[in-house]
């Protein structure tokens, strides 16, 4: 498994500002959290969608290839971070 936080760097209210997704070995989306500037948690797994946070349609680009668009900060994160945010957003 891969856990990745990635920061957006925009300026839409409707859109989130972090998202944190864990990743099979293939990097499709298993479970997603999406954080809003106004505190609004979303999340979405195999069987729940909160909101209008959908699992990815396909497998995720490597770091690097998210990196290359300046408006996105990837991060390889612990499974004990995702846990931790996963747990606030399904709490």
């Amino acid at each position: 498994m891969t856990y990745l936080k990635v920061k957006w760097i925009h300026a839409y209210p409707d859109q989130p500002v972090l998202i944190y997704s864990e990743l099979d070995h293939e990097r499709w989306e298993l479970r997603k959290v999406e954080i809003f500037s106004d505190g609004r948690i979303w999340y979405a797994d195999a069987e729940v969608e909160v909101g209008d946070t959908g699992l990815g349609q396909m497998p995720l680009p490597s770091v690097e290839e998210i990196a290359a668009d300046p408006q996105f900060v990837p991060e390889v994160i612990s499974k004990a971070e995702f846990e931790k945010i996963w747990a606030m957003a399904t709490a």
